[in-house]
């Protein structure tokens, strides 16, 4: 059955921020679509979302960062660990080794999956967004959560880390070693010459030109529809007696799939808030 675009959402809507309303509720909720490698000086400049954040009463994340329950926790407590001689040249296994000189992080006790992502944001981190020493939280969801805890907010996690460090590794099962291999090689590369070509994705981001494509149906059952499924079951109850800011990755608010289309089909009016 085919699903419509949310009405009064264009196909390409300049935002990243919806409100969230019911005929037969007065609650007023929030969907924010975050980009995990922005932080604190670009939420800053958001004021619509920073206001409504201040009149909710609930944010939900995709994860609470629990201690004891962080990524570098349960990576450090793993017992296996990874021969990098055998995915990384001598030049690159020295970047890499310089790179995580300081981390609470024990990186040989990383998969290749989870050294790319980690790469990989570092790239778009440090070369594309060019963070300062004033963006201090990891990412922009845990910056909204920080903010969220200063306001006194209840904060729920929709799943665990260790859920979603499954999932990562789960994404890509079976990839050949010779994938792992290019993978790690390109985006070390990219890191050492520090070449802003390739930041199309966060270009994007922060121009929020973005086509949602709710019409187009999601192509990654296991990180989209499975995940917005399951959330959704954990979400609706929160709208029904909350104002909830729910901050998500992007890639859950778009596609057939998605957070809002869904909740459209529920019988909740999204509207896009701009944002510039």
């Amino acid at each position: 059955m085919g699903q419509a675009s949310p009405k009064g959402a264009d196909m390409t809507t300049g935002t990243i921020l919806f409100k969230v309303t019911h005929p037969k509720s007065q609650q007023i909720s929030y969907l924010f679509g975050t980009h995990h490698a922005f932080g604190k000086s670009f939420f800053d400049t958001l004021t619509p979302a920073n206001k409504a954040l201040a009149s909710c009463n609930v944010l939900i994340k995709e994860n609470l960062n629990l201690p004891g329950h962080e990524a570098q926790d349960i990576i450090n407590a793993r017992s296996s660990t990874t021969s990098w001689k055998s995915y990384l040249n001598k030049d690159h296994l020295d970047f890499v080794n310089t790179l995580f000189a300081n981390s609470p992080t024990n990186y040989h006790k990383m998969t290749p999956t989870e050294l790319y992502v980690f790469l990989n944001r570092h790239f778009k981190e440090q070369v594309c967004l060019n963070k300062d020493g004033t963006d201090t939280h990891l990412s922009l969801d845990d910056y909204i959560g920080s903010i969220a805890e200063d306001l006194q907010l209840k904060l729920i996690g929709l799943e665990t880390t260790e859920a979603q460090i499954a999932l990562i590794n789960k994404d890509v099962e079976g990839m050949p070693k010779k994938v792992h291999k290019k993978r790690l090689a390109n985006i070390i590369n990219m890191l050492k010459t520090q070449n802003p070509n390739n930041c199309q994705e966060t270009d994007w981001y922060r121009q929020m030109d973005i086509d949602y494509h709710y019409d187009i149906p999601c192509q990654n059952s296991l990180i989209l529809t499975n995940r917005n499924e399951a959330w959704l079951a954990s979400i609706t109850p929160l709208l029904e007696t909350n104002n909830c800011f729910i901050a998500v990755g992007l890639s859950h608010l778009m596609y057939q799939c998605s957070l809002i289309v869904q909740l459209q089909n529920l019988g909740y009016s999204i509207t896009p808030i701009l944002l510039k």
